[in-house]
């Protein structure tokens, strides 16, 4: 009877090392990555106007007026660098009128750059400053009577020129945002982009059960009907303590609901502003937006 000791690991002992099969992995990868390189420069070539030099990743020396291609797009507020990144490499973007695909690719502010057709722009100098307002401080840019502005709270912050988002009464305290972008000023306060606020009030007495079921319904004052998205006792204890969440930008419209019904005001804070709070900003202290709200609100409510 025959032997079948070492023919039951033939099979095994044909097969190449784990070592080996990543050598030959690096080489086919070092192989499609080059394929991949000449198609792409080649489509450059075709694309490109005759007479002038094809850009490349490499074409370009590395100086300080130059970033990457995936830096730059993330400052013009269209993504953050890592999906600016995905969009070089699946082709959508244009760098004066040629395809890169090289998210390193070195560009400069004088580049026309565009993402699916569309020319992009580096924002330059765009100040995004919140503010938690204390009493006491009006939202004007300028007061003739001298009272006192909310710009009085952030002259140190920057040497551009910006101005409240939206306004705040001068009794009303909590976030407002300062900027000198006109685009999204204009729509954060654009009525039919609904941004939402949420509000802390305070009452002279307790909020009876009648006329909280009445403002939820909708409270129709002199300038038509005033409707909120949300209302309820903040502490349970003590009804005069109550939140509010309201799209409407109508003037001092938090206020007017409540005096409408017979009560007085006595505290009024928005805690927050199109997803903005004024969490660790103590009162009449401000911080700079970071690059993740700003993208934010740029894009606020488009996946409504």
């Amino acid at each position: 009877m025959k032997k079948k000791s070492t023919d039951n690991f033939s099979k095994f002992s044909r097969h190449k090392s784990n070592a080996a099969r990543k050598e030959q992995f690096k080489q086919e990868k070092r192989e499609w990555k080059k394929e991949r390189e000449e198609f792409f420069d080649k489509k450059r070539s075709q694309n490109a106007k005759p007479g002038t030099a094809v850009p490349t990743s490499t074409t370009r020396p590395q100086t300080p007026d130059l970033m990457p291609l995936n830096k730059f797009i993330a400052h013009c507020g269209i993504c953050s660098r890592r999906d600016a990144a995905e969009l070089v490499k699946f082709g959508k973007v244009k760098v004066n009128g040629v395809i890169i695909t090289e998210p390193g690719h070195k560009v400069a502010a004088k580049d026309e750059v565009k993402i699916n057709g569309k020319k992009i722009f580096l924002e330059k100098n765009l100040v995004y400053i919140l503010l938690n307002k204390p009493k006491d401080y009006i939202t004007t840019t300028d007061d003739p009577q001298g009272r006192k502005t909310v710009l009085d709270l952030i002259r140190r912050a920057t040497h551009e020129r910006v101005y409240p988002v939206g306004r705040l009464d001068r009794n009303t305290s909590g976030v407002l945002l300062l900027t000198n972008d006109g685009e999204l000023s204009q729509k954060l306060t654009h009525p039919r982009n609904e941004i939402k606020k949420i509000y802390q009030i305070v009452l002279n007495r307790p909020l009876e059960k009648k006329d909280f079921e009445t403002i939820l319904k909708g409270v129709e004052l002199e300038d038509g009907m005033a409707n909120v998205d949300a209302l309820a006792y903040t502490d349970t204890k003590d009804k005069t303590q109550i939140g509010i969440e309201i799209h409407s930008g109508r003037n001092r419209i938090v206020r007017r609901i409540f005096e409408h019904l017979g009560y007085d005001v006595r505290n009024l804070d928005r805690v927050m502003f199109a997803g903005l709070t004024k969490k660790n900003v103590e009162r009449s202290k401000w911080r700079f937006l970071t690059e993740k709200e700003i993208r934010d609100l740029k894009y606020f409510g488009k996946g409504k």
